[in-house]
């Protein structure tokens, strides 16, 4: 029997960045490529940036010349090279998505994350709505066959709101500074278009592990 642990791959994110959006559309092609299914972890954006002292780009790059369009320029790349479509900026933005993160939290305990993490990311991004108003945000998860009441119900709970504080905080504490991270094992990576290292560094920590599995088994 092997000691070896299993790779573990975790995809922080929150429902406000597109980035992490656009992650997330990418995620499933590398799982088929390597064997690998990442950990799906929520944190708060905004806790994180309080933390840092960073900030979201809708204030960061305000008064800075040329950068946003680059950005835009730099996400359409994103999108032809990966085949994303259906992708829509949010009018929004920035949408505070702490009930949000709280309700998906709360899906996860209840066994609806997958469900609940689609229709939010549908109303984000796909048709996009302003998520923070809490009669738009049942209306449109309802529409989705989300069980609003009972998600909003459990959010509420105390543990909820620790369990998503906590997460928030171990990311700080691990390195992050914003969404969507991603986590190899222990080495952290940041953003979209840091997925193919992602990956390539997947394929390097399992063919570490993959000669001490077989010498284990022959042993």
């Amino acid at each position: 029997m092997s000691s070896a642990r299993p790779l573990r791959v975790q995809f922080l994110f929150d429902f406000g960045s597109p980035n992490a959006y656009l992650s997330d559309r990418v995620i499933p092609d590398i799982e088929k490529r390597t064997g690998v299914t990442f950990d799906y972890v929520p944190v708060l954006l905004g806790g994180i940036f309080k933390l840092t002292g960073n900030s979201s780009p809708a204030d960061s790059l305000k008064g800075i010349r040329n950068k946003r369009e680059y950005m835009e320029v730099e996400t359409a790349r994103f999108l032809r090279r990966h085949g994303i479509t259906g992708f829509h900026s949010n009018p929004f933005f920035p949408v505070n998505t702490l009930q949000l993160m709280r309700g998906v939290v709360a899906a996860q305990e209840l066994g609806l994350f997958a469900p609940y993490f689609r229709a939010v990311y549908h109303h984000m991004w796909e048709e996009p709505k302003k998520m923070d108003d809490p009669a738009v945000m049942r209306a449109a998860l309802t529409a989705s066959g989300i069980d609003f009441d009972l998600i909003a119900t459990k959010s509420q709970e105390l543990a909820v709101k620790n369990r998503l504080m906590e997460l928030t905080q171990d990311a700080v504490a691990r390195g992050a500074f914003g969404s969507p991270t991603f986590f190899v094992g222990d080495e952290m990576f940041f953003g979209k278009d840091q997925l193919r290292d992602v990956e390539e560094e997947i394929l390097a920590q399992l063919s570490q592990v993959t000669p001490r599995v077989a010498s284990a088994a022959s042993a």
